[in-house]
């Protein structure tokens, strides 16, 4: 998967990504997408956080390159639909949720795609 696959599964969202990374090196969980809402909450002892940091961090988690191929297809016909959806409900959620930071992790595991929300 590439910025391209990204850029065009979420079309005019891609404006609230505020960090799109692809991740390198060994990882050791079946991770292979990632994406936080990163809420406009203060942190660390009443610092405000920065405004450009606020909005969507996906991360592109590495595979193996004999599995690459494989996770690709899986990614862009699975995955960022489902991101696109996880993020189209942020956009429209109320502002409790908003004010909250979120998570979701997709995993690959046997050619078995799951997602999940974490805290």
């Amino acid at each position: 998967m590439n910025t391209t696959d990204v850029n065009e599964c979420l079309g005019p969202y891609m404006s609230r990504v505020s960090d799109l990374r692809f991740l390198t090196g060994q990882d050791s969980e079946p991770i292979v997408l990632g994406v936080a809402w990163v809420a406009p909450l203060p942190r660390t002892y009443g610092r405000g956080i920065h405004p450009d940091t606020v909005g969507f961090r996906i991360d592109v988690h590495p595979v193996d390159a004999t599995e690459r191929a494989a996770t690709r297809a899986v990614l862009k016909a699975r995955a960022l639909p489902q991101l696109h959806a996880w993020i189209t409900q942020a956009v429209a959620a109320d502002e409790t949720w908003q004010l909250t930071p979120h998570q979701r992790y997709w995993r690959l595991v046997g050619g078995r795609l799951t997602h999940r929300d974490e805290a």
